[in-house]
């Protein structure tokens, strides 16, 4: 299985969202879909395109740790 689930039965892992597309299953490879794939929520978290890995740095470049103070908003 390409994406074995180890954490859990499937009684648990089977809300979470798994989908495969496009991708070649060789030499007995196998997927399992699972979750809520068809979903308006799957669709927008999925909605982004692959990009090359050189647009990484600008992707993201705003990720990362914040800064708060205490008493102040972050």
């Amino acid at each position: 299985e390409v994406t074995k689930r180890i954490y859990g039965d499937v009684d648990q892992w089977k809300y979470w969202n798994w989908r495969s597309k496009g991708d070649m299953m060789l030499n007995g490879a196998y997927f399992v879909p699972s979750g809520a794939g068809a979903s308006s929520a799957y669709q927008k978290a999925s909605s982004m395109e692959a990009r090359p890995s050189s647009l990484v740095g600008s992707l993201t470049q705003n990720a990362g740790v914040l800064f708060c103070k205490k008493g102040a908003r972050c």
